[in-house]
């Protein structure tokens, strides 16, 4: 038999939560006996009893089963802090402001971390009028393609979803822009920060040493 949630889990959320054993079993309508036991792994909760044993302990099902709570520190909403979720059955991309427990098809995702974009990844950013045009150099195929761009402010996101055998390139008002962020379905997710100087300039840069440079120069000048 899988244990879907174990004994130490159970204790160590009630300890958390400052509750006795006999608390516990007053919440959820069980003996103390009862809860020693599924500490001691001598017995397992009732599936009817999950919800209810994650509700006294203010947590999801999913948290309790896998054992892992989320605490959110983005209690600002700084949509800077974005996460960003792509299940690997159906390709579904999930944005949340913080920490999040995410599941689709059965699959607890985790978050995407990013990297800084690379020359097998190279980001071209390039302000038409009141909009940033990105373009990624990066293949189209059914095999191996981009499968969303975002940028990301202070109070916004936005996000274009895009499939294979189409174009990789996207457009977004610059409002707020901070970072450009982008998902690879082999290599993951890559960002590129707005560098004043450079990307609020009325053209594109196709040279990756030319960018570098020219990111230096703006650091120096604008901090």
């Amino acid at each position: 038999m899988n244990q879907y949630v174990t004994g130490a889990v159970i204790r160590a959320l009630r300890e958390k939560n400052k509750l006795t054993q006999y608390e516990l079993a007053d919440r959820l309508g069980v003996s103390d006996k009862t809860i020693s036991k599924w500490e001691t792994g001598k017995g397992y909760p009732d599936i009817t009893l999950l919800e209810p044993i994650a509700d006294a302990f203010r947590v999801s099902v999913t948290e309790l089963i896998s054992g892992n709570t989320v605490t959110n520190a983005n209690v600002s909403a700084n949509m800077m802090r974005s996460k960003f979720y792509v299940c690997p059955v159906c390709g579904n991309v999930i944005h949340s402001m913080g920490e999040a427990v995410i599941t689709c098809h059965g699959i607890a995702l985790t978050p995407l971390e990013e990297e800084q974009s690379d020359e097998r990844h190279m980001i071209l950013i390039e302000r038409i009028e009141d909009e940033y045009y990105v373009r990624i150099e990066h293949s189209m195929t059914k095999e191996h393609y981009i499968s969303f761009i975002a940028a990301a402010g202070s109070d916004s996101v936005q996000m274009v979803k895009l499939y294979p055998e189409g174009s990789a390139a996207a457009r977004f008002k610059i409002s707020g822009v901070k970072k450009i962020l982008f998902f690879c379905n082999r290599d993951g997710l890559f960002s590129q920060d707005m560098v004043k100087g450079i990307d609020d300039r009325d053209r594109s840069h196709d040279d990756t040493e030319e960018r570098l440079a020219l990111e230096e120069t703006a650091k120096r000048l604008f901090g």
